[in-house]
């Protein structure tokens, strides 16, 4: 690390601190050649491998901008398409690859879009996936329908009182 005053190439870390979120580590430096102070950030790379093999940095705006597009008339708040964007960041990142095919990325937002909001998953499902006919919208329907009535199904059998049949 190169003093941001002397260019000298070595620096001394004086003090360390992960940030509120977890997700970097801020380091506060000393410069044996000048003894002037300066802060860094640290965060660990990660690159999206997109599918034409070009490279680039992970970004939490790129997800946001195109699951926006699927909410596009829904009731889903900036707040919420920030949580979504963080939890598939945390997705992507638990692999612990500093690499990620974009498609893995794609496969990361389908989870808790469909938690947010069914028919912005729907939409955004039907570019990812590449839908052809109305056969693979039904399809989709007919799976959060077949997942809802099992949801339905077991909330119900729980909620019967112990000893009567429901």
């Amino acid at each position: 690390m190169f003093c941001p005053f002397c260019r000298h190439p070595d620096s001394r870390v004086v003090d360390s601190r992960t940030s509120d979120d977890g997700t970097s580590i801020r380091r506060r430096r000393q410069c044996p050649n000048c003894g002037r102070r300066f802060s860094t950030t640290e965060t660990a790379s990660l690159n999206v491998v997109k599918r034409n093999g070009v490279t680039e940095p992970f970004s939490r705006d790129k997800i946001v901008s195109g699951v926006r597009k699927a909410c596009q008339g829904r009731p889903v708040t900036d707040g919420d398409l920030a949580v979504l964007a963080q939890r598939v960041e945390e997705t992507v990142r638990s692999s612990g690859s500093s690499q990620i095919d974009a498609n893995d990325i794609g496969l990361a937002i389908l989870a808790p879009l469909r938690e947010l909001d069914e028919v912005a998953y729907l939409r955004f499902a039907s570019v990812y996936q590449a839908f052809d006919s109305l056969e693979d919208f039904e399809d989709a329907i007919g799976q959060l329908r077949r997942d809802h009535h099992g949801t339905a199904d077991s909330a119900a059998g729980s909620s019967a009182p112990s000893g009567t049949r429901a």
